[in-house]
């Protein structure tokens, strides 16, 4: 009896201690292709702009990512994510010895009720990141239009790195019949701008977002604000004020075509005045069973009061992907840029294109997630 009694209790203890570990999983995507790119120099350059090779991330970022939670009891878990950047085509991420620094896409840790909603701390998604990924024909791939032209704009409504927002707390609600709420605010933490210790509103930002998916329908809108932003020490004239921006994005699955736009503006009150707008079209198409041509057009306008007229840069972008498996696609594209006189001058590779000049990009990869 007495055998049997302490059995239970071990059994018991054990039990207690295997509901107590954290669920820890282990997750990542691998994405590689071969890019082509060309576009015209400036003048009195001769010649021509051109790339040609292996690089990492096209459709979606190489990353390896750790994530898991553990159950505190009355719905209430402890959660956290551990997400890393790699370029798996020049040996340089998590492992490098070349002298290269970790790149986290994100890194928190928080408390999350189904009922009351989470909250985190760490390196996080501003609502701006998520929106643009879920209105965009490509998912956010590196060479689509709106991608690289927010980018390139200085935006933080972008599927880049500028909405992973650092000194980070969020909260975001629950699912309310599909609709889901997020705030977010990074502390600046910054001395710029000459202050012995760090201050917590300069290069400050704040954000809020509402996406609605419901069925066939996805509608967000976002409002980010980067406050008192200062980038000299010591600060210069013309510093110091916020950069403000505005985001509505939608799309519609019609089964047969799935279609998505989005518009957003940035309003800069410093004397950079780096405030543009940038609207998007797109549609995805699907064709057989696992397969789906991809449509993509962006505009990227200045603000006139700095660059007169001949201030925009357009692209469009087609593209095709094939899943081979639930976790394996296959994909190519093409990217045509044009840029006016006084735009930005790039396409979706850095440093091709020139203002004033067109150009021409050809890609195809592979991308495996697991």
């Amino acid at each position: 009896m007495q055998k049997k009694i302490i059995a239970l209790a071990v059994a018991s203890l054990a039990s207690g201690a295997a509901l107590a570990q954290t669920n820890v999983t282990v997750y990542g995507i691998a994405d590689a292709g071969y890019i082509y790119s060309t576009g015209g120099t400036p003048p009195l350059v001769n010649g021509t702009y051109t790339f040609s090779g292996i690089q990492s991330g096209l459709l979606s970022g190489s990353r390896i990512g750790f994530k898991g939670e553990e159950a505190l009891g009355n719905g209430l878990k402890a959660i956290f994510t551990l997400e890393y950047s790699l370029s798996i085509d020049n040996n340089s991420g998590i492992g490098n010895t070349q002298g290269g620094t970790l790149n986290a896409r994100q890194q928190f840790v928080g408390l999350s009720s189904d009922k009351l909603g989470t909250v985190a701390l760490g390196r996080q998604y501003s609502p701006g990141y998520l929106a643009t990924v879920n209105n965009d024909p490509f998912g956010g791939a590196a060479f689509e239009p709106q991608s690289f032209l927010s980018a390139q704009a200085g935006n933080t409504i972008t599927p880049n790195s500028a909405a992973r927002w650092d000194n980070a707390v969020t909260y975001t609600s629950p699912n309310w019949s599909g609709f889901t709420a997020k705030a977010i605010y990074g502390f600046g933490e910054s001395s710029l701008g000459g202050y012995n210790n760090a201050s917590t509103s300069d290069n400050g930002k704040f954000a809020l977002g509402g996406n609605y998916a419901n069925g066939p329908l996805n509608i967000d809108l976002v409002y980010q604000t980067r406050q008192n932003v200062i980038t000299t020490f010591p600060t210069l004239p013309g510093q110091g004020n916020d950069i403000n921006e505005g985001y509505v994005g939608a799309s519609y699955d019609f089964k047969m075509v799935k279609i998505m736009g989005s518009y957003q503006q940035q309003n800069d009150k410093n004397a950079v005045n780096l405030d543009n707008t940038v609207w998007q079209l797109g549609a995805v198409i699907p064709v057989m069973a696992a397969s789906a041509i991809r449509l993509g057009y962006a505009q990227l306008e200045w603000d006139q009061g700095k660059y007169l007229l001949n201030n925009s840069s357009q692209s469009a972008a087609l593209g095709w992907t094939t899943d081979m498996s639930k976790r394996t696609t296959l994909y190519a594209g093409y990217v045509w840029t044009k840029n006016d006189n006084h735009s930005t001058g790039n396409g979706p590779v850095a440093g091709i294109g020139a203002p004033g000049e067109s150009n021409n990009t050809f890609l195809a990869g592979l991308r495996h997630s697991f």
